[in-house]
């Protein structure tokens, strides 16, 4: 044999074997290594085009040696060489023989390897860490201006939460400062920060309970904290993929510490409800949170806190909101007024798994 036909063999049979063949409608056969199909492609490795996202419409033929895993619409998942006839799947399997399905019932299709990820990708969700399945906004806002008035204005809030199928942790912070400086005085106009964190768990489809703590500050209301632990029942009146909206009511003691030096504790019975509201396929949300809490020790006096955002998505990490966040207190301390507006707008970064 010639030193060439030799070499060439040689190469032949230790380059790489890519067993999976798929071929189009437009007759085209493309062949490498399966590694998935969920959702509208196919995603396979080729030896000489790399990865290729071949649309599933597209595709009319599927053959492969190695096993895969082919998950059918009915939930059940069969492993083992796929092959093509007559427009439906032919799955040889190790123990149940060969099953068929239509190329229209099959939800998914993984390579082992990829299977192994899913599975262990799914593990996780159903046993997180506390550290896992965080998402979250920052917002920042900034308004300034010069001339016969200097004005500077920033806004800024956080939220984050973790959300599983049993249970949820929430936090969030907002804050305002504004300052004008007029004939050379400096004057400050706005100082307010609120906050809390949240934590709920669902006893059944329905029902969950929870437990939270609120802080707040606001320099014009002469508020130098308001402490409020508080806790109760709720109740799932909509939970959906493009809105939530829950129901909930409880008790609460609220800690007034004031700049005058008045101090004041109530116990209180909170009720309200939180919407959560997705349009435009999700680019658009709406949140909205209304709290009434009527005073027990002074009847007749209570605090309502009303929030809403819009957050409009500019891209997958980066959004434009628009906040209103307002607090009414019945009994503020003389010469001050009981209604207290936040309004910020801003670019909005998220974060997410």
């Amino acid at each position: 044999m010639k030193p060439i036909s030799l070499l060439s063999l040689v190469l032949v049979l230790s380059g790489p074997v890519f067993p999976d063949q798929v071929v189009m409608k437009n007759g085209d056969r493309l062949t490498g290594v399966i590694v998935k199909f969920e959702g509208k492609e196919l995603t396979m490795e080729s030896q000489f085009a790399g990865t290729v996202a071949i649309p599933w419409d597209a595709v009319t033929s599927i053959k492969t040696d190695d096993s895969l895993n082919v998950g059918l619409k009915d939930g059940q998942t069969v492993v083992g060489s796929v092959a093509t006839a007559d427009g439906r799947f032919a799955i040889t399997t190790r123990d149940a023989g060969v099953v068929s399905a239509a190329k229209d019932s099959v939800a998914f299709v993984r390579s082992n390897k990829e299977q192994e990820a899913y599975n262990q990708r799914i593990e996780r969700y159903r046993n997180p860490r506390i550290t896992d399945l965080w998402t979250g906004a920052v917002d920042l806002g900034y308004a300034q201006s010069t001339g016969n008035a200097i004005t500077s204005t920033i806004n800024s809030s956080a939220t984050a939460s973790r959300a599983t199928s049993r249970d949820k942790i929430t936090t969030q912070f907002t804050s305002l400062f504004a300052r004008n400086n007029v004939s050379g005085r400096s004057l400050l106009t706005a100082n307010a920060m609120r906050g809390g964190i949240g934590y709920s768990l669902d006893v059944s489809k329905k029902l969950f309970v929870y437990g939270s703590t609120d802080l707040e500050f606001d320099e014009f209301q002469q508020l130098d904290l308001r402490f409020v632990p508080s806790g109760g029942l709720g109740y799932h009146a909509i939970k959906s993929e493009a809105t939530i909206l829950d129901i909930f009511a409880g008790g609460s003691l609220n800690r007034e510490f004031f700049a005058t030096g008045l101090r004041r504790s109530s116990a209180e019975v909170p009720f309200g409800n939180e919407l959560i509201r997705k349009v435009f396929g999700g680019i658009t949300t709406f949140r909205q949170k209304l709290v009434i809490y009527p005073n027990m020790r002074d009847r007749g006096e209570m605090r309502v806190n009303f929030d809403l955002s819009q957050a409009t998505a500019l891209n997958k990490w980066l959004a434009w909101q628009v906040t209103f966040s307002n607090r009414y207190l019945s009994n503020p301390v003389p010469g001050r007024k009981t209604n207290d507006l936040l309004i910020t707008t801003g670019l909005r970064v998220t974060f997410a798994p």
